[in-house]
C-alpha cells in the first residue's frame, strides 16, 4: 500500500485495512489538531486506489475490515465514491465493514437517497469528530461546524443504516467552561442518540495553535479531578433511549470507562466517583498519549 504522509485511524480500526482516497482534511483549521497540518487536501486518482486495493488483495487472504482516509473522505461525492465501494465489493467478498471519516457538513451536503445509496453498497459507519455539544466551545476551537448540523449529521447517518461513531473531547473548554461543555455535550449526545460514543482527554501539542492560549494563560487546563467532575457531569446529562456503546479507554483517559449507554451509565458514573477518591485509579501522565 502507498501511503502519503502520517495515517490516522480510530482506534477500532487497528486491524483494519487503510486505505487513503484522500489527503489531507478539507477544513484543517481545528486549533487542537495536528492530524493533517502538513498536508494540503487534494483527492487521490482513483487508478492509484484501485492499484493499492490489487496490491492489498494479492497479498491478504482475508480483509473482513476496510478505512478509508484521510480527515474526512466522506466530502468525496458518490460518484466517486460509488466506484471504490464497488470495487470492494467485487473483490473483497469477505470483507464485513467498510468504514469513513466524515464531517457533519458533508454529511448534510448528500441527499438521503445518496446516504442510502452508499449504505447499500457497503459503507456501514461513519466516524464524527464532534469534540463538544457547545456552541461557544466549538466556535473558539475553530471547528467550522455548529451544534445542530452536528446532531444533524449524526441522526441522517443513523436514519439511512449506518452507524455513527462520534467524539468528544474532555478539558476542551477548560477551567472557564468546563461545566457548558458538559453539559451541552450531554444533551448532544442525548439528542444525536448514536450508536457510538468515544471520549477522549485533551492533551495539546506545541505544534497547534491552542498551544499558545495555554501558554498565555487564556486556556487552563483541568486537573484529572476536574477531568472526572467534567465527565462525571457530562453522564449525568446524558439520556439516550436506544443502546449507545460508549467508551473512554483511549490512552489519553485518567480513567478506563467502558459500558453500555442507558444500561452501564451508574456503574461508570460509580467509577470515576471511586477513582476520585483513590487516585490510584488514575494512569500516571507518563502514560497519557494520543
Amino acid at each position: 500500500m502507498r501511503y502519503e504522509g502520517d495515517i490516522y485511524r480510530p482506534p477500532s480500526e487497528a486491524y483494519s485495512l487503510l486505505v487513503q482516497v484522500t489527503i489531507g482534511c478539507t477544513h484543517n483549521k481545528c486549533t487542537f489538531c495536528k492530524m493533517f497540518k502538513d498536508k494540503k487536501f487534494r483527492v487521490r486518482n482513483i487508478e492509484e486506489v484501485f492499484e493499492d486495493l490489487a496490491w492489498a488483495r494479492k497479498r491478504y487472504s482475508r480483509v473482513e475490515r476496510m478505512f478509508l482516509c484521510d480527515g474526512d473522505a466522506l466530502a468525496l461525492s458518490n460518484k466517486r465514491l460509488m466506484p471504490i465501494l464497488k470495487y470492494i465489493s467485487d473483490n473483497f467478498p469477505e470483507c464485513e465493514r467498510v468504514t469513513i471519516y466524515g464531517r457533519a457538513t458533508d454529511i448534510l451536503k448528500k441527499t438521503d437517497e445518496e446516504m442510502r445509496e452508499l449504505y447499500e453498497a457497503g459503507l456501514t459507519m461513519v466516524y464524527i469528530g464532534a469534540e463538544s455539544g457547545s456552541d461557544k466551545v466549538l466556535k473558539d476551537i475553530c471547528k467550522g461546524e455548529t451544534r445542530q448540523q452536528l446532531i444533524d449529521g449524526v441522526k441522517k447517518i443513523e436514519a439511512c443504516g449506518m452507524q455513527a461513531s462520534v467524539t468528544f473531547i474532555s478539558g476542551l473548554a477548560g477551567k472557564d467552561g468546563w461545566e457548558d461543555h458538559a453539559v451541552q455535550t450531554g444533551t448532544m449526545i442525548s439528542e444525536m442518540q448514536p450508536s457510538y460514543v468515544g471520549l477522549l482527554t485533551l492533551i495539546v501539542e506545541p505544534t497547534v495553535p491552542m498551544y499558545e492560549d495555554i501558554e498565555s494563560g487564556k486556556l487552563k487546563l483541568l486537573s484529572p479531578d476536574e477531568v472526572m467532575a467534567e465527565t462525571l457531569l457530562m453522564l449525568e446529562n446524558t439520556n439516550v433511549t436506544k443502546k449507545c456503546v460508549f467508551r473512554s479507554n483511549h490512552a489519553s483517559n485518567y480513567v478506563s470507562l467502558r459500558g453500555d449507554l442507558p444500561e452501564d451509565k451508574e456503574k461508570m458514573m460509580n467509577t470515576l466517583r471511586k477513582a476520585m477518591k483513590n487516585h490510584d485509579m488514575l494512569r500516571d501522565e507518563r502514560f497519557r498519549a494520543l
